[in-house]
């Protein structure tokens, strides 16, 4: 199996926050299928917190977005020092997990022996992997087309966990902040209502209800989104709605911080995974 013979693959996800934490599970599962090799991740910067110090990660590399903005000379320069770190790495596999065009022409570029992404139409985006992978298709689980590249390679992928770090220091913040408001050593519900496309949100008065709902029952309710105008406006409109108090933390923590707060438990100073499905936090969970 080829497998075996692996030194180094780059797994490259360049989509947004939730997508990429959806990638987590092709690197657990190219590890545990070829524990010798080194694994890195290309990704946009903004989502790096969703992969940085997975147990299976060697490398993060990442593209800001921000070149753009610097002119065509600084972008360019910062465009080859990331292609000639990604060289200098030299590998052998590389997975591309969409069917972005930048995907085809790295590839290219990096030259490693095996390859795999998803099948699109286009003679130059075939001739640049030496395997395809299925498109995705309505219904599938995102996870599960994303380790459809592995299963083209011929690796059958066994963990399907989707695996956030937040690290020492994010749990070290969130054990600070739930003990300034006396939710260190007590459950409560952590509601998260906002999007960067609010046209996915719920309206803020069932929202609103949800919260309420949950405080009568006994539980303490924190709210959370980013600090972007339109989403702590939101989270105004449902702290307006409710007709019981609950403590809002929007636009205070990071994407590290979230997930620290919807451990299981704090501990401080030890890391712990946590994964993308957890929204409520108990102390006696």
């Amino acid at each position: 199996m080829f497998a075996s013979s692996l030194r180094r693959a780059l797994v490259v996800k360049l989509r947004h926050h939730g997508d990429v934490l959806l990638a987590a599970p092709v690197l657990s599962s190219l590890r545990e299928a070829a524990p010798q090799c080194e694994i890195d991740a290309l990704v946009y910067a903004e989502t790096a917190p969703m992969l940085a110090q997975h147990p299976a990660l060697a490398q993060l590399h990442t593209i800001d977005r921000n070149w753009k903005r610097l002119g065509i000379v600084r972008q360019a320069q910062a465009e080859w020092r990331l292609l000639s770190a990604l060289r200098a790495r030299r590998y052998d596999l590389a997975i591309h997990l969409t069917d972005h065009p930048r995907g085809g022409w790295l590839t290219r570029l990096l030259g490693p022996h095996w390859s795999v992404a998803p099948e699109r139409k286009g003679f130059h985006w075939k001739r640049s992997f030496s395997h395809l992978s299925p498109p995705p298709r309505a219904g599938r689980h995102t996870v599960e087309a994303n380790l459809d590249s592995l299963r083209a390679l011929g690796i059958e992928p066994r963990d399907k966990r989707v695996t956030l770090i937040p690290g020492a220091a994010a749990e070290t913040k969130i054990t600070a902040v739930l003990t300034g408001h006396g939710l260190a050593e007590h459950g409560f519900i952590h509601v998260h209502p906002t999007s960067r496309w609010l046209f996915k949100c719920w309206p803020a008065e069932r929202v609103a209800a949800l919260c309420d709902s949950f405080r009568a029952r006994g539980w303490p309710v924190v709210l959370t989104a980013a600090p972007d105008p339109k989403e702590k406006a939101l989270i105004e409109a449902v702290r307006h709605s409710a007709t019981l108090p609950h403590l809002d933390l929007s636009g205070q923590l990071s994407l590290k911080e979230l997930a620290a707060s919807s451990l299981p438990q704090i501990i401080p100073a030890v890391p712990a995974a946590a994964t993308a499905a957890t929204a409520a936090r108990s102390a006696n969970a």
